[in-house]
């Protein structure tokens, strides 16, 4: 028998939205499938990756471990809503140090250095490299992150 559908109503990027899910649907596949926020990548599913990295309450989350369910009433930023009428100092930063070949981790990437610079994780590159060892690049793209993380976090003190 299936799960019967519940009602949610989340908070996407500033935005109300009301949505009927089966209760077992996770947070990525309600932002990518029921509101088109595909910039939160779908990577391992398993929460081994961070290309999923979104922002409940302001505190980093992996979207494809968190239950949509679990949301509601809390306030979720995706990499859409990072940077909606300017792009985030995180972000400006990625582009000039080229922090990104493929892209396709960059957006959980971008999210986690945010937290990392909000909760004060950003005082030394090892400081940096442990608190985003959660996110895994490919490409190797590795030393351009640090340093894209270090001068958005000077440019933030």
């Amino acid at each position: 028998m299936p799960n019967a559908a519940i009602s949610l109503r989340l908070q996407i990027n500033g935005h109300l939205h009301d949505l009927t899910v089966e209760p077992r649907v996770t947070l990525l596949d309600a932002l990518r499938e029921q509101f088109g926020l595909t910039g939160t990548k779908k990577g391992c599913d398993q929460g081994q990756c961070g290309a999923c990295t979104v922002h409940v309450d302001g505190q980093r989350v992996l979207a494809c471990l968190t239950l949509a369910a679990q949301v509601e009433g809390r306030t979720v930023t995706t990499i859409e809503g990072l940077g909606e009428e300017a792009l985030h100092p995180v972000q400006a930063a990625f582009l000039e140090h080229d922090a990104f070949q493929c892209g396709y981790c960059t957006p959980g990437q971008i999210m986690s250095a945010v937290a990392c610079i909000r909760e004060g994780h950003a005082g030394t590159d090892d400081e940096i490299r442990e608190y985003m060892s959660g996110n895994l690049c490919r490409c190797g793209a590795y030393p351009n992150i640090v340093a894209a993380i270090r001068q958005a976090a000077e440019a933030s003190r």
